[in-house]
């Protein structure tokens, strides 16, 4: 099966939305919990929310499978992001309530893993630094921007309600401070909006690893808290509330082609 979707623009900006899959082998699919089959951490609906993205030109890359898969934005020898904290891993053997995500005896061993990070893992990455060294041979800089969303509470993982905009930089590692201060003034500028820099998500193993400002790439992520845009229970789609958001998530990118051109 097709391990991915690149749609390729002309403009210095990569959206890479590694979270939006939901496809399942069926023999993967028979081995889920029942809390897992409903496939609850998914990054829901962003292809749709990230629309705006192509109207601009830019590049979206997004995978046909789900995380509980194999999770491209992790490390594929399953580094953690943030030691010390809970989090889940390369092959998830658990949900963001801590339920478990495959029936017992049923959880892939260590060469399954690494045969869905060979199957899944691998091509994704190739095609996301095969645009990054297209796009960037046409511009001197290129902007990747990591498109993601959680549950606005997730006790396992952060203490309370999760703002609405979190973006993250590695701390200012993984691009320009103009650009990082330049979608921090945009988003504090957002009406009504909670929003942290750099806070409980700093960017994952993709911004991380792919962000190098000194050869032209920055790369930023944006985490959103789903009730922004969807109703976090049923995990549908509200069309007035997702239509301001794509509005402020065009004004975010739009301020990173300012930066890129």
């Amino acid at each position: 099966m097709q391990a991915f979707i690149l749609e390729s623009g002309a403009v210095p900006l990569l959206v890479s939305l590694p979270h939006d899959g939901t496809h399942l082998p069926d023999a993967m699919l028979a081995r889920l919990t029942p809390a897992a089959r409903a496939l609850p951490d998914t990054d829901w609906h962003l292809a749709r929310l990230y629309a705006v993205a192509r109207a601009l030109d830019a590049s979206i890359l997004r995978p046909l499978a789900s995380r509980y898969v194999v999770d491209l934005n992790r490390s594929p020898v399953g580094e953690a992001l943030y030691p010390g904290r809970l989090e889940t891993g390369l092959v998830p053997l658990s949900t963001f309530d801590g339920a478990a995500v495959w029936r017992e005896g049923a959880a892939p061993d260590a060469a399954e893993v690494a045969a869905r990070v060979d199957a899944w893992w691998r091509p994704y990455h190739a095609a996301l630094a095969g645009e990054i060294a297209r796009l960037r041979s046409r511009h001197p800089r290129v902007v990747l921007w990591e498109g993601h969303s959680i549950r606005s509470r997730v006790p396992l993982l952060f203490d309370g309600r999760l703002p609405d905009f979190n973006l993250g930089t590695a701390d200012g590692a993984s691009c320009d401070p103009r650009l990082r201060e330049s979608l921090a003034r945009e988003i504090a500028s957002f009406v009504d909006r909670s929003h942290a820099v750099d806070g409980r998500f700093k960017g994952g193993w993709i911004t991380r690893h792919y962000g190098r400002p000194r050869d032209g790439v920055h790369a930023v992520q944006l985490e959103l808290a789903q009730c922004t845009y969807m109703d976090e229970d049923a995990f549908a789609w509200d069309d007035a509330a997702a239509s301001v958001v794509q509005r402020e998530i065009g004004r975010l990118l739009r301020r990173c082609l300012d930066f890129a051109t």
